[in-house]
């Protein structure tokens, strides 16, 4: 099934315990469609770059398999830049800078050869992007938004109009009880479901992940227990790209189906998270993949 990703394609500037990357390739839909391009071979991309976006950089994502037709350059501006530091735990960080640059005007254009596609996963970005890019689809057969407080707290009346819209929500636990108003996961997930999803997933970082279904359906991903966690950043968009790459490869949105799903977000997730930005994922062979699967596989199987 062919798949379009629209978000961000940016450069980051990254400290962590274990290091500095000052400039470094980074944005949710880079991460997103290197992660899905993993598991299926129709992989489209609507985002926007500026021109001191390398040509080479642009190579890179369409020798992973990405079709960056719905790239926008533009040559007079600059890449949306973000800066961030992360704390000794590597769950909290602060933002030092940020640059919308490209990003303050952005509208998507969705290219014609996109505008089919079967599955549309909107990465994190303003909710009214993300509402503007799937106006100009064609009826996917599943849409699948992720989102953040930012625009939980900021553009609430815009979040919940792409709600109403969506067939599946990735967000984390903090901003599952923020947008419920709901402490308890199970009370919250029953409230955002409410809202226009019918499967959400929450993601509680190094304490896995929960599918809620239709009929009160419920399952767990567990994490994988990493000695080393080098750089957090971009492991959720990655998380969401394993999830609807494996939908696409297996044209099947049955919830059984979800949850083979959430356990490649799983898997696509820990992988991110061993190197600086998307330096891992850009290495990464099949082969590591499935041997990473097979990790969680007997990490959660009970014979």
């Amino acid at each position: 099934m062919s798949l379009l990703i629209v978000g961000t394609v940016a450069f980051d500037g990254l400290e962590t315990p274990f290091g500095v990357r000052e400039k470094i390739l980074g944005g949710s839909a880079l991460y997103g469609s290197l992660s899905a391009a993993l598991y299926t071979d129709d992989v489209q991309l609507v985002s926007v770059v500026g021109g001191d976006f390398l040509a080479s950089d642009i190579q890179l994502m369409a020798d992973k398999g990405i079709n960056v037709d719905g790239l926008e350059v533009i040559a007079d501006q600059k890449t949306f830049f973000w800066k961030g530091k992360y704390h000794t735990d590597m769950n909290s960080r602060d933002t030092i800078e940020t640059q919308l640059n490209v990003l303050e005007n952005f509208v998507p254009k969705v290219p014609e050869s996109a505008k089919s596609c079967d599955i549309v996963l909107l990465c994190n970005l303003v909710p009214a992007i993300q509402m503007m890019a799937l106006k100009a689809m064609n009826k996917p057969s599943l849409v699948v938004l992720d989102t953040m407080n930012l625009w939980i707290d900021n553009t609430l009346e815009d979040l919940l109009a792409i709600l109403r819209e969506v067939d599946v929500l990735t967000i984390n636990d903090e901003e599952a009880r923020l947008l419920s108003g709901e402490h308890n996961l199970v009370k919250a997930a029953e409230g955002i479901k409410a809202m226009g999803p019918s499967v959400l997933i929450i993601k509680k970082g190094e304490h896995g992940a929960l599918l809620f279904g239709p009929e009160g359906r419920i399952f767990f991903a567990p994490a994988l227990p990493l000695a080393d966690v080098v750089d957090p950043t971009g492991a959720g968009d990655c998380f969401a790209g394993g999830f609807v790459g494996h939908l696409a490869q297996t044209n099947d949105f049955s919830f059984d189906n979800m949850k083979r799903a959430l356990m490649e977000a799983a898997t696509m997730g820990s992988i991110a998270v061993e190197a600086f930005g998307p330096e891992r994922i850009f290495e990464v062979t099949h082969e590591e993949v499935r041997a990473r699967r097979a990790l969680f596989t007997d990490l959660a199987q009970v014979n």
